[in-house]
């Protein structure tokens, strides 16, 4: 019968996750399925347990975590050399591309997902020598994600970023970012206070943030918010819940297969709401390099 190894980050979920893990492992072992449960202990241990379980003959691996653990997951998926299928049990802070899926949270339906053995393969974005499930970004308020100490977010939940935007907001004073965009679709020297490189829509829990976007198409969806004044900002925000934003004359949008940023300030990027290395940087799209279960 079929091997399955399930990589989990221990402090995404606590407690319930953890039920919900024990649960799936009960109804896979009684329909005979052979299975082993992995718990990471520190950055990069989902990775390389990924990539020791393609050299292996494992057949599936179940991801349980936030954004970052199934970032690592790819990651190990590109490495390891063998596509193989992934399911993913959202169980972090933020679950940004679970939730666009649409994937499944209940232990019964996650194994029927499973035993269905229905999956497709999507895009992974690939940034220098590093890879990101759903966003890489850079600018206003990107550094929150990885500020954030994972045992807040555990106990606070989406309300850490919340909180630690709040403090990081007086420190930026929205001082814009000098940056060069070099595309086929797009080539600009301009002040910026955000750009945005997305493979799903969903992005920071606003669903619309990239609209048009599509894991499959091949495409990562560029949004960059310019220099603006605090009432343009307003307006830009208040309408990212519409998926209207795009149409504000301070917001570019587009779709790029690879883009390059260039900068000679000190600008960090974030790579799935971890720290992603610094411009300037090269990224592209890479088409349905991720086998995932769906519904």
């Amino acid at each position: 019968m079929k091997k399955v190894k399930i990589i989990c980050n221990p402090s995404s979920g606590r407690q319930i996750i953890q039920r919900r893990i024990d649960s799936i492992c009960k109804l896979l072992i009684d329909d005979g399925y052979t299975v082993s449960k992995f718990s990471t202990e520190k950055k990069d241990d989902a990775m390389w347990e990924t990539i020791r379980s393609c050299k292996e003959d494992w057949d599936m691996i179940i991801a349980c975590g936030g954004d970052g653990t199934v970032n690592e997951v790819a990651k190990g998926i590109i490495k390891g050399g063998r596509k193989i299928p992934v399911a993913i049990l959202a169980a972090g802070t933020v679950n940004d591309f679970a939730n666009y899926m649409e994937l499944p949270r209940g232990s019964r339906e996650f194994y029927e997902m499973i035993k269905n053995e229905k999956t497709i393969d999507v895009d992974l974005g690939k940034v220098n020598d590093d890879y990101f499930i759903n966003v890489a970004a850079s600018g206003l308020l990107t550094n929150v994600g990885y500020q954030v100490q994972p045992e807040i977010k555990a106990i606070l939940g989406r309300m850490a970023y919340y909180l630690e935007g709040l403090k990081e907001i007086p420190k930026q004073k929205f001082e814009p970012i000098r940056v060069r965009f070099e595309s086929e679709e797009y080539i600009k020297e301009e002040d910026i206070l955000l750009f945005l490189l997305s493979n799903s829509s969903s992005i920071g829990g606003f669903k619309k943030l990239a609209p048009e976007a599509n894991v499959s198409d091949g495409y990562l969806d560029s949004i960059i918010i310019k220099k603006s004044e605090v009432q343009d900002l307003v307006s830009i925000f208040v309408n990212i819940l519409r998926g209207e934003h795009i149409n504000h004359p301070n917001v570019e949008y587009f779709k790029t297969k690879k883009i390059s940023i260039y900068t000679d300030e000190n600008v960090p990027i974030d790579i799935d709401g971890e720290y992603g290395g610094k411009l300037p940087a090269t990224f592209e799209a890479i088409p349905n390099s991720f086998r995932i279960f769906i519904k």
